[in-house]
Order: structure tokens, then C-alpha cells, then sequence
């Protein structure tokens, strides 16, 4: 398969600075969004550290996609190369953490979502609440589960999904890179057929435009991912932009 690939980002209509981050290879099938935390204490550091890290950790990619048994992260039957874009994220952290012993880089992190592909599988490495969203013709499903407070509060059913949605606790993570040198990372893996429709993005994404929003606008640019991307970052700061914007949408078609 071929991969098309778009991706935006924005300021917002808020912010004064931008501390997303993104990694796009097409070639390497490798795609990286990050959000970093931390304002003053530079949190565009952080996301942009997470991207490089991750990006040169992989370069070049495994030559090998073998099954293994759980290691000591606790992931059990996960394809070899996922393994390495877990490893992968976990020198991002160590990273992080490193740098932040500088008083000046103190309390900074990021989330992370990352997707590599590799011959019809996408492997998926997740930590904070940054989203990566599959659309297929089974329709639009979410692949990732927020590590934060109000997503914790709705799977206990102290909260309703709508309620969460105007919680004052959304920026409270729950995990996130840089906090914890053992940080559980969720990983996930998915086959992919010419048609379908990978999208990753932060969360300045998805409080500003709801999911059926996000679907539809998938399918009106249907071969256009780029066009996509400019689509979904307009909507998010039409719709008040109070955060960085950040947007990727994989597209797999015919060819190699």
C-alpha cells in the first residue's frame, strides 16, 4: 500500500506560544503527535525532545517482525517491531527526564501518540491524551483511552461521556512522559485495508470537534488528507482554538 499523508498545526487563537509537536515519514511508515506540558517550564521542550528522540531511535527501522513474549514492561504478544516503538517511547521519557534535572526545564512533559506501519499493520504507542482514531468501512473507532482524570471518572461511572466533556479537571493527566521513569505505556496493533484512514491529533483537537465531526470530515476529503488536516484546524479554531492544534491523517490507497 501507499501512504498519503497530511498534517497541520496551530498556535490556536489562545495560546501564545505553540508546544505541540509532530514526526510525519511517510517513507518509514513512522508518525508521531505530541502535546507538550509545562508553559514556563517549556513544554514545547519536552514534545519536541519526545519527537526527536523517538524519530532517531528508529532510524533505521527492525529488520525483524517476530512474535515475543512479555518483557519486563508486562506487554504480552505483541509483534517485535511494536516493541521497538514501546522502547522506543520509553527513551523519549527517560530523555525528558534527563533534561528536566536542569532547573530550568523543571516539571515539563508531554504526551505521546505514535503509529508505525509496516506491510498492512499499524502498531500504536500511547501515553497522555493525545488520540489516534482509525476510520475504516466498519466506521470510526477510537484506538486510544485518555490517561486522564475525567476519562477515569467515566469508566468508574462517577461521570457521564457528556459531563466529562464540560469537566473543569480536563487537564489533568494522569499519566504523561516525564513524570515517571517506569511510565506504562498502552499499545495496540491493527490491520489496515486500501481505503482506510489513520488519524492522529491532540487534544486541541478533539475538545473543539466531536467525533462524528471528525468521521464526517474524513470522508468529505476522502483522498485528500492534507486537505483534511487545514479542515479540522480551521473547524477547532472556529470553534474557539483555546489550545494548540496539532493533526495527522494517514491515508492508505493502492500502490506501493
Amino acid at each position: 500500500m501507499r501512504l498519503k499523508v497530511g498534517a497541520a498545526t496551530s498556535t490556536g487563537r489562545v495560546r501564545p506560544i505553540n508546544e505541540d509537536a509532530f514526526l510525519t515519514q511517510a517513507d518509514r511508515g513512522l508518525f508521531v503527535v505530541c502535546d507538550g506540558m509545562g508553559g514556563a517550564a517549556f513544554g514545547e521542550v519536552a514534545s519536541q525532545l519526545a519527537v526527536a528522540t523517538i524519530g532517531a531511535t528508529l532510524n533505521p527501522p527492525s529488520h525483524s517482525v517476530l512474535w515475543r513474549p512479555s518483557g519486563s514492561n508486562g506487554h504480552t504478544q505483541f509483534l517485535e517491531r511494536t516493541m521497538h516503538l514501546d522502547d522506543a517511547i520509553r527513551k523519549a521519557n527517560l530523555a525528558i527526564i534527563d533534561r528536566a534535572r536542569d532547573k530550568q526545564h523543571r516539571g515539563m512533559g508531554t504526551t505521546v501518540v505514535g503509529a508505525w506501519v509496516h506491510e498492512g499493520l499499524v502498531s500504536v504507542g500511547h501515553v497522555g491524551d493525545s488520540r489516534a482514531y482509525l476510520s475504516n468501512a466498519s466506521g470510526f473507532d477510537s484506538l486510544t483511552s485518555d490517561h486522564s482524570l475525567v476519562e477515569a471518572q467515566v469508566q468508574a461511572g462517577l461521570l457521564k461521556r457528556e459531563q466529562s466533556l464540560q469537566s473543569e479537571h480536563q487537564n489533568i493527566l494522569l499519566r504523561a512522559l516525564g513524570r515517571d521513569a517506569n511510565v506504562e505505556i498502552d499499545l495496540v496493533e491493527v490491520t489496515v485495508s486500501v481505503g482506510d484512514r489513520l488519524l492522529l491529533c491532540t487534544d486541541g483537537l478533539t475538545r473543539m470537534v466531536a467525533d462524528d465531526q471528525l468521521a464526517a470530515a474524513l470522508d468529505r476529503f476522502r483522498g485528500e488528507p492534507q486537505a483534511a488536516c487545514d479542515y479540522l484546524i480551521e473547524a477547532a479554531n472556529n470553534n474557539g482554538g483555546p489550545d494548540n492544534i496539532t493533526v495527522i491523517v494517514v491515508e492508505f490507497q493502492q500502490g506501493s
